[in-house]
């Protein structure tokens, strides 16, 4: 649907184009629409300042309409203060609706600071974990596999030593023993 003429109707005569669109009239709806779009796509802008979504909202608001013509009172309000309310309503249900989205133009992406680490850092890291796994290919496997299940899985010493069926202090010996061989060989490689 595009955006009719910036002039509307008296409200007699917009009461009598929605009268007949709710008895199904569609050239009566579509001369509504005509008539009354600007305004309304005006009233959805300024809460929807990106036009594509004050758009699709403005389609919505006249599906509204059509649907509810026959709701309304020309006692209660006019036709296009009763359209602009149904307008308003529904851009500021698409605006809560986005929730915390960002809605800043995408010229301010340039500005936006990224804050994850750089190829850089990420190197280094890999390289750090591939000297931490090689120096854990170094020891004994149940103690290499208890220093991953305590510091990687986030195990207790509890937990570990119930499956691996050892007393506690055992598992602490093994993991103790294992960060120790794991420094030696890291300080040598350094």
């Amino acid at each position: 649907m595009s955006v009719g003429s910036a002039r509307t109707p008296g409200g007699a005569a917009l009461a009598a184009l929605l009268a007949r669109s709710a008895d199904g009239d569609a050239a009566a709806f579509r001369q509504f629409y005509d008539l009354t779009s600007a305004k309304l796509f005006g009233v959805i802008a300024r809460i929807l300042p990106e036009r594509g979504e004050a758009e699709d909202v403005l389609q919505e608001v006249y599906v509204t309409v059509w649907r509810k013509a026959a709701e309304f009172d020309p006692a209660r309000a006019s036709p296009i203060t009763w359209t602009a309310t149904i307008a308003r309503n529904r851009a500021i249900d698409r605006l809560r609706a986005r929730g915390s989205r960002p809605s800043a133009p995408l010229a301010e992406a340039a500005e936006v600071a990224d804050t994850r680490p750089g190829a850089d850092t990420l190197v280094s890291n890999q390289q750090d974990a591939a000297r931490v796994q090689s120096a854990l290919g170094l020891l004994d496997p149940r103690h290499a596999d208890a220093i991953r299940a305590c510091y990687f899985d986030g195990l207790t010493y509890e937990t570990l030593a119930l499956r691996e069926n050892v007393p506690v202090g055992t598992l602490k010996s093994w993991v103790r023993r294992g960060l120790v061989k794991m420094r030696h060989a890291l300080e040598a490689a350094a």
